[in-house]
């Protein structure tokens, strides 16, 4: 049977014979009532432990000094006992002191005459706890009582108990330990079973001569700590009972910070302040105001909740003291020590409002000034205003709010410049002899003007939005975000911002950018948008935009795009095949280019195209065309979409070659076999000559004895044969799909012929290093030429001859090529006939003297060439003089500006 069902049944018995007896003398009723109340009273110490909540203040509290083992009459069960007050000097000394483990603790009952307390330990049967206020009996003796006082500090981070003792030799061999345990529950759940838990001891400095200090460290502000005091005056043991409380209660602030004057917009003083700071809950204050230290001299004021006190303006022009104090405004605590003073005339040189002001591009703002000159105030109508100190505010923008107050507006704000590590105006208010504080008004001013484009992708699933922001923008401590709220469907004809707005993460991307994903998305939805740019001196918005999702939809690029050359017309036919999720009414773009290192583009837009293809006119058919296609919705709404995959044309013969190749021989003797070898040399054919390419050439061969034959040159622009006729016909043809060219070229071999000497002389005129001028002149012949060809090359290297065929009725021609004027080149110069090639005169040397001096013969050639260059150069000397030696050194691939060049280099 547990100790209470025990106690309860010898009470029964007790309270029976008490009864009976009582019956016995009549008085039955009386007795009855006396143990009812004795039992109510029994019963309740039995199951209860009273708690002292700490107050936020300093309180007194009993010291146990348990001496002798009396077990009361109601604590069966329980270790040891004790009744009463006792001094400790007044113990006896007969018996030994009583001694308690940690987990040993009194629960004690009392009231303003009687304490009863008994030792207990965590293990024995719980009991309720119950709260209690001490009230020390005047029966008591007063240094049997210590004075506690408990705060948590400012930070919240420390529990302090200080002790104070009124019997001063009770210092002797003092250690005092403060017992603690902590419970999430409240005070009315809590029981002595709780105290089976860890319990905690903290060490107390009692290093003062009249008390100590306990500090209970890593608060939980809202648990309840349940803690008891035991002191060792050498062997002896004191107790305190059990006290309760929660940090949150007893909580002392750290006094206010930055204590300083501001103005407000009506011009009226105000003393302000910031709150210290983790501080869980609302504050009030207390302000004093004293014109000097003393401590009669303060008044005090009441303030709630306010960090500002509007004070009157006169007090600014004496030397007056301010400190502030604060603590819990709604629940318990203790105040916190009184601030820095403040002094008032220190702080009221120059005073602006607002002193700094954050706003937008575009906006009109105001700021206002008091200034005070050594010791008294500036009347406001001798205050002039600067910006940077460099620029004076016009007068007419200035307003005189009363006769110490002035009064500044600006209109139409521009964003702020960076100047160096400054991203701020200052504002200076100065007296009008220009004397100026060193204090300003700083003024940022911010480009809100921020454009937000959005487009949803092509799958319908999901819509980004883009924006960008000036980096003048960023100020230190600043951030930028996109807010928005979504309407059911569409959008207001006047977008504004909503308190329901939601913030939307970005990400910074390049150049300052930012991207913002909304998915999944409503499509019909209207989704208004603006971006807020937060900094401690307040918040701008940008003007808001609605975006609906289904009008910014930016489409999947067509697929299957095909493009081919139709052929003989020139036309370019392109088809394709619509995006998914596209309505039908669409329009396209359409881009081709010659397929090259370096793309042409062409544009060509097809405003409706349900057949969903298109036709080009293009003017070259024989080159590979690049072919894209791009789509968008018919009304202009939404996005073009992504250009396509690109399609190829193939390159297809639109007709067999216009004509062949030009060729030339090469003749070599073969001593060994005593005949001559004929190698054929030709060019490829242009694709505006091939129509479209050339598979093959066909060499046609016709001999004297009317023998013909033919061979193929697959790949290749070289042929080679034996020449052993008298006279040998070559012809040319150039071959493709679809057919061989109608006009070639031929050429005659006639060892007859080949004596034929028509050309007289042969002069070659170096210009520059690009060209050169050849020139010659023919004896009168029999025979019609049909065409010259020119031979040059670099004797002194190894190069290959090259040629090229020039008309007939020219006496000159000029050469381009790369020519090393130091060097030894020889010029050849053969005049074909229909019967063959005749005698080539050549040159090996280069004349300087000019081609002026030249027979009368040549002078209609000569005589134009030197009226055109004077020409030229009358018109460069109009220009400059660096255009004629610019003129004279140039390296010209056009024959009036080798003519030019010719004709200077004659005169060196």
């Amino acid at each position: 049977m547990e100790r209470s069902t025990i106690f309860t049944y010898e009470i029964g018995n007790f309270l029976y014979t008490a009864a009976k007896s009582a019956l016995q003398n009549k008085m039955y009723w009386q007795i009855s009532l006396t143990l009812l109340v004795l039992l109510d009273f029994l019963q309740m110490a039995v199951a209860h432990c009273m708690l002292h909540q700490i107050p936020s203040r300093n309180f007194t509290l009993p010291c146990m000094l348990l001496n002798e083992t009396v077990l009361s009459p109601f604590s069966v069960g329980v270790v040891e006992s004790w009744s009463g007050l006792r001094r400790g000097h007044g113990a006896s000394k007969t018996e030994p002191p009583l001694l308690m483990d940690e987990e040993s603790f009194l629960c004690c009952l009392w009231n303003d005459s009687n304490i009863d307390c008994s030792l207990y330990r965590a293990s024995m049967q719980a009991r309720k706890f119950i709260p209690s206020e001490i009230s020390s009996s005047a029966s008591q003796e007063k240094d049997s009582n210590w004075t506690i006082e408990c705060w948590t500090k400012g930070k919240l981070d420390l529990l302090v108990c200080t002790l104070k003792f009124l019997k001063l030799n009770l210092r002797d061999d003092l250690k005092v330990n403060l017992f603690y345990t902590v419970s999430e529950l409240s005070l009315g759940d809590v029981s002595t079973s709780f105290l089976k838990g860890t319990v905690m001891a903290a060490q107390c400095d009692c290093s003062e001569y009249d008390g100590c200090e306990c500090c209970v460290p890593a608060l939980r502000l809202n648990y309840t700590y349940i803690m008891w005091l035991k002191m060792m005056v050498g062997v002896t043991p004191l107790w305190s009972p059990l006290m309760s409380v929660k940090p949150i209660d007893v909580v002392k602030p750290e006094p206010p910070l930055n204590l300083h004057l501001e103005m407000t917009e009506e011009g009226q003083m105000k003393i302000c302040w910031s709150d210290p700071l983790l501080m869980p809950y609302p504050l009030q204050y207390e302000v004093k105001i004293s014109a000097n230290s003393g401590q009669n001299s303060w008044q005090m004021v009441q303030v709630a909740l306010e960090t500002s006190l509007a004070i009157d303006n006169t007090l600014l022009g004496s030397s007056y003291l301010v400190q502030v104090r604060c603590r819990n405004h709604h629940g318990p605590g203790f105040w916190s020590d009184w601030s820095t003073p403040y002094n008032l005339s220190l702080g009221a040189q120059v005073l602006y409002f607002p002193p700094k002001l954050l706003t937008g591009v575009g906006s009109n703002v105001s700021f206002h000034c008091i200034y005070k000159n050594t010791t008294k105030l500036v009347a406001s109508k001798k205050i002039v205003w600067w910006l940077n100190l460099v620029q004076e505010i016009p007068q007419s923008q200035y307003t005189l709010v009363n006769d110490r107050v002035s009064k500044v507006t600006l209109f139409n704000l521009k964003a702020t410049k960076p100047r160096g590590s400054f991203f701020y105006n200052a504002l200076y208010c100065c007296h009008q002899n220009r004397e100026c504080h060193h204090r300003y008004a700083e003024l940022y001013v911010v480009d809100m003007n921020i454009n937000i484009t959005c487009e949803t992708d092509g799958y319908l699933t999901k819509m980004t939005c883009r924006w960008s922001a000036n980096p003048n923008t960023v100020l230190l401590g600043s951030s930028l975000q996109l807010r928005y709220h979504r309407s059911r469907i569409y959008c207001s004809d006047f977008p504004s911002t909503s308190p329901k707005s939601e913030v939307k993460e970005c990400h910074l991307r390049k150049n300052h950018s930012y991207e913002c994903t909304f998915q999944p998305i409503f499509l019909l939805s209207g989704y208004t948008m603006w971006i807020e740019f937060k900094h401690l001196l307040g918040t701008l918005e940008s003007s808001p935009t609605c975006v609906i999702p289904a009008d910014v939809v930016k489409l999947l690029p067509p697929s299957s795009v095909k493009a081919e050359l139709t052929r003989n017309v020139g036309l370019l036919n392109v088809s394709w095949t619509n995006p998914l999720f596209a309505n039908s009414d669409l329009k396209f773009q359409i881009r081709y280019a010659v397929n090259r290192e370096e793309m042409m583009w062409e544009l060509y837009e097809v405003s409706n195209a349900p057949t969903r293809s298109a036709v080009i006119e293009v003017q070259n058919l024989c080159v590979e065309y690049v072919v894209q296609v791009r789509c968008r919705e018919l009304d202009g709404s939404g996005y073009w979409s992504n250009w396509s995959r690109s399609a190829y044309t193939l390159v297809k013969d639109i007709k067999a070659p216009l004509q062949g190749p030009e060729f030339w021989r090469i003749i070599t003797e073969d001593p060994a076999r005593r005949q001559k070898n004929v190698t054929l040399l030709w060019k490829p054919l242009m694709k505006s000559h091939s129509l479209c390419s050339v598979s093959r050439y066909v060499i046609q061969h016709q001999t004297s004895g009317n023998t013909t034959w033919s061979e193929y040159v697959d790949n290749g622009t070289t042929c080679s044969f034996p020449w052993t006729e008298h006279t040998h016909t070559i012809t040319v043809l150039a071959m493709n799909s679809v057919g061989v060219s109608s006009v070639n070229f031929n050429l005659t071999l006639s060892q007859q012929m080949s004596t034929v000497s028509v050309v007289r002389s042969l002069s070659a005129y170096p210009v520059n290093s690009t060209c050169v001028i050849l020139i010659w002149t023919l004896s009168p012949q029999i025979y019609v030429v049909t065409s010259f060809i020119i031979e040059w090359k670099n004797l002194n290297k190894e190069e290959e001859m090259k040629w090229v065929r020039v008309p007939p009725n020219i006496s000159k021609y000029y050469i381009y090529d790369h020519f090393i004027l130091i060097e030894k080149y020889q010029f050849s110069l053969y005049p074909v006939f229909a019967g063959g090639v005749g005698k080539p005169r050549a040159t090996d040397q280069f004349t300087k003297a000019g081609y002026e001096n030249e027979n009368n013969a040549n002078l209609y050639v000569v005589l134009p060439i030197v009226i055109s260059t004077s020409g030229l150069l009358l018109g460069a000397l109009l220009v400059s003089h660096q255009s004629l030696k610019l003129l004279s050194i140039s390296s010209s691939s056009t024959p009036k500006q080798c003519h030019s060049s010719l004709f200077f280099w004659n005169q060196q």
